[in-house]
């Protein structure tokens, strides 16, 4: 029996599956919730009904004439007073009629310290309480939310950085907006950002986004925490903002804690390498949580939406985006177009999770040595099955760099015995069948979808098997290890034949010494 090949894959620990596998999603039990709702509702309905129609006339007041747009100033005198006293004073009642307790640790610095203040873990809309606890300072909004009736106004008076969707140079205006503000020595209030850029259900910190760290300035973190036995503001992409606040209400009282961190203050690498600064300040927040942190980003939370519109289990598109996007040198719409043929793969197994004889039934191949070993270098953690994770890494580590002009020249030739540089039915059976042995293959549906040209039949040309290989890089790949096995099986056989003869002259040696000793 021919030993296995044992083959060395090195397993990058930085590309082993996360400690928290889908931070986007949140059950949310309705128990106990609505006959207490009855009540409480209506009562807080008409007090939350009182402070908005008080704070709307304060908000307009605060910003009348003063402008958002163009040679902007910070607020000062009676407005900044306005702001910074009344309106939060509103703010805190609004959040009290709601039902909320809230607990302040440690001490917020000035914006001379920290020009930035950094909030972790975003979960709810009814995060915008910390703006309220540290004085109101500015935030980084949408263009589109001063148009929302009311709370347009309120936003306003936080003298945000606009963000706008139509504007191109968007981004870079609003970095350097933040930088400005940042290194104003004090003349601006704090600005308080969600680094995240998503709400999670704060079972993790996920990637920060860069924008805070970009100026290179202290900053100082923040995070909330909401220790209540049933959750009812944790707002994830499922949505259900109308039905968490009902569920809010209808609480006798929800706490939320707001801890401000000591500081941060980056080197001088961390100022060149605002990554890196946005790494130092999550692990210091995640440790302060007790929580770990992953790569997820918003990107994995639009695969996950992806995922399941292509009928698989949402949880398959989360592939930490991140990191692997990094690591593989991958686009968003690169990935995207992973998923979608892994789903080809995946779309009649449970679970989005691929195993051997699936595997080989995409491909049209019966599961041999060579495909059996294919399979084990896409299944990384060795439980028999590929989730989408482990398939992009392996189409992009193991797949596309054996797609070489080399390696496709070479399997033509292989298939190609006649040498007239067109494979025939006969002679792309015949190779398969040699190759995987197996006697009674039947690869005529591989070979149709090989030969795209209808107008010469059962002929495959070198154009249509280099277009397929490109669209399939998991054949090149399985031809790549077929001939590694081969010379893997031939190198073994080349050793049993040594060791053979020479356990044979060996012997003979023995005998020759033998009969010169009889001799003697």
């Amino acid at each position: 029996m021919t030993p296995r090949r044992v083959f060395a894959l090195p397993r990058q620990q930085s590309l082993f599956l996360p400690a928290v596998l889908n931070p986007f999603v949140q059950e949310v039990k309705l128990a106990k919730c609505v006959f207490r709702g009855i009540f409480l509702v209506p009562i807080r309905a008409i007090f939350l009904t009182l402070v908005l129609m008080v704070t709307w006339p304060v908000a307009v007041i605060t910003t009348f004439l003063h402008p958002l747009k163009g040679a902007v100033a910070p607020m000062t005198g009676w407005r900044r007073f306005m702001c910074r006293r009344v309106m939060a004073f509103l703010g805190r009642s609004y959040y009290f009629f709601m039902g909320f307790r809230v607990v302040v640790k440690g001490q917020q610095v000035s914006s001379t310290e920290a020009p930035i203040l950094v909030v972790a873990p975003h979960s709810t809309f009814f995060d915008g309480i910390v703006c309220i606890v540290a004085g109101l300072p500015s935030t980084v909004s949408r263009t589109e939310n001063l148009a929302t009736p009311i709370f347009g106004r309120f936003v306003r008076c936080l003298q945000p950085v606009l963000v706008s969707r139509q504007d191109p140079d968007s981004r870079k205006n609003t970095i350097m907006e933040i930088d400005s503000r940042a290194k104003s020595g004090g003349r601006w209030p704090q600005i308080l950002v969600f680094p995240e850029g998503t709400c999670t259900n704060r079972s993790c910190l996920i990637t920060f986004k860069q924008g805070a760290f970009i100026p290179g300035v202290p900053v100082q973190p923040v995070v909330m925490r909401y220790p209540n036995r049933l959750d009812t503001v944790t707002w994830t992409w499922q949505g259900f903002s109308s039905t968490l606040l009902l569920l809010t209400l209808s609480q006798l009282y929800t706490n939320v804690e707001i801890e401000f961190l000591p500081p941060v203050t980056p080197t001088e690498e961390e100022k060149k390498r605002p990554v890196l600064f946005a790494r130092t300040v999550r692990n210091v927040m995640a440790q302060a949580l007790g929580v770990p942190v992953t790569d997820h980003t918003y990107e994995d939370c639009r695969l996950m939406i992806s995922a399941g519109e292509l009928t698989l289990p949402m949880e398959a598109g989360l592939v930490e985006f991140t990191k692997i996007s990094q690591k593989l040198d991958l686009k968003w719409d690169n990935v995207k177009k992973e998923l979608e043929g892994f789903a080809a793969v995946a779309c009649s197994c449970k679970g989005g999770r691929i195993n051997i004889q699936e595997f080989a039934s995409f491909l049209k191949l019966p599961i041999s040595p060579a495909l059996q070993e294919l399979f084990a270098l896409f299944d990384r953690d060795g439980d028999g099955t590929i989730d989408f994770r482990e398939y992009v890494i392996g189409v992009t580590i193991l797949c596309r760099p054996a797609n070489t002009e080399e390696v496709l020249r070479t399997a033509f030739q292989l298939f190609d015995t006649d040498e007239d540089q067109r494979i025939t039915h006969e002679e792309f059976s015949s190779m398969l069948r040699s190759a995987l042995g197996v006697c009674d293959l039947n690869v005529s549906k591989l070979f149709k979808e090989i030969d795209t040209d209808t107008s010469i039949i059962y002929q495959i040309f070198y154009s249509e098997f280099q277009a397929f290989a490109l669209n399939h890089p998991e054949y090149a790949k399985l031809f790549t290890t077929y001939l590694e096995l081969q010379r893997y099986q031939a190198l073994q056989g080349v050793e049993s034949e040594l060791s053979s003869t020479n356990h044979v002259s060996s012997e003979d040696n023995q005998e020759e010494s033998i009969s010169d000793k009889k001799d003697d």
